[in-house]
């Protein structure tokens, strides 16, 4: 089976990898310059450097179709820039998974394979895919539904150690970001972790810096720029979230139901 992924982010990678330890074949599709700043788990950092692991997983990235399926066969992940699936027709596949995460459907249909699955808000079940995941932290996460939509979204980030809000840090300009912190490093509040137009970057709490955006990307005034896991594990960094598994879980479901 194959399966297409709207979106190459963190919580896209989770799903990827479940679907593709379950024995599915997967290719992924980002925009050109991805804005994820979870990227030591996510497999869009191969349009960026033309190759990425998480985990035990390989994904590389294909100017083409009939590359990506040649990736997809030998059993790593093929990721591709296609930000307006305009690939779909082409490759065929048997699912399309749309993990966006956008909060609001950017064109993904129910006949654009035999299997559609929503992630997140911004889908019905039943009018524009066949199956929605909910995201939203919490006693729901994950689950599948097979009518109706997601819970709409609040605007308010989930809570990690019981921190929401402050563990995101964000953009105070625009311009491109500068890198002055590493994922993975221990940060203190007020340390500076980047830089956009000379303006800094500070660390809003203490832990370890889990996200960052890559140097380069063009930013604007408020964009997410970084996350700090209050938690203080580095190892956390480099592995799917549970969030992630979770709403994997969800999509591999709904395939499985659906196939």
């Amino acid at each position: 089976m194959l399966a297409y992924i709207r979106g190459a982010g963190d919580l896209a990678t989770g799903i990827a990898l479940r679907l593709h330890r379950a024995g599915m074949q997967v290719v992924m599709a980002d925009i050109a310059e991805p804005t994820c700043i979870r990227r030591t788990v996510a497999m869009s950092e191969a349009i960026r450097c033309g190759h990425a692991q998480v985990e035990d997983v390989f994904g590389k990235l294909a100017s083409t179709v009939a590359e990506a399926r040649a990736i997809a066969a030998r059993g790593e992940i093929a990721v591709m820039v296609d930000p307006e699936a305009e690939r779909v027709t082409e490759l065929a596949p048997d699912a399309v998974v749309d993990a966006i995460l956008a909060k609001r459907n950017l064109g993904t249909t129910m006949d654009m394979a035999p299997i559609v699955i929503g992630v997140g808000p911004g889908f019905t079940a039943g009018e524009d895919c066949h199956a929605a995941v909910e995201t939203k932290r919490g006693h729901y996460l994950g689950r599948v539904l097979y009518t109706g939509s997601p819970i709409a979204n609040t605007g308010v980030p989930g809570i990690i150690a019981g921190v929401g809000a402050d563990r995101v840090l964000r953009t105070p300009a625009d311009g491109p970001f500068e890198c002055v912190r590493r994922i993975g490093d221990a940060v203190r509040a007020g340390e500076v972790v980047g830089r956009v137009a000379g303006e800094p970057v500070l660390a809003t709490i203490d832990g370890v810096l889990r996200g960052l955006l890559a140097p380069g990307v063009m930013a604007h005034a408020g964009m997410k720029a970084g996350d700090i896991d209050p938690r203080g594990d580095a190892s956390f960094c480099t592995t799917v979230s549970d969030k992630a598994s979770a709403v994997g879980g969800g999509v591999l479901e709904a395939i499985c139901h659906f196939a």
